[in-house]
């Protein structure tokens, strides 16, 4: 409402157009408190934290996440056996 000397002038909210957003795709939702059923999994203090195809691409990853950070404990989950194998630090040459 505005209003001019006495006048009052209603005025009529203008209809926005709608923007129709493109269909996405649904995503793979890997939930950290659940263990996976496939591949190999990084658990970091516990927690499942990513997923790997093999286990030399896991254990790379917990290798590189143990250099930076030496107190975590660094564990690769087998969900085909499930098993967990400890990421030792400094690695065995």
């Amino acid at each position: 409402m505005i209003r001019f000397n006495r006048i009052m002038i209603w005025e009529t909210p203008m209809k926005k157009p709608k923007i129709e957003a493109e269909e996405q795709q649904p995503r793979k939702i890997i939930r950290a408190d659940k263990a996976p059923t496939e591949g190999y999994s990084l658990v970091v203090d516990g927690h499942f934290k990513s997923h790997h195809a093999t286990v030399e691409a896991a254990e790379e990853a917990g290798m590189a996440l143990k250099n930076q950070y030496q107190m975590l404990q660094v564990q690769v989950y087998d969900a085909a056996t499930k098993t967990r194998s400890m990421i030792e630090w400094p690695a065995p040459v």
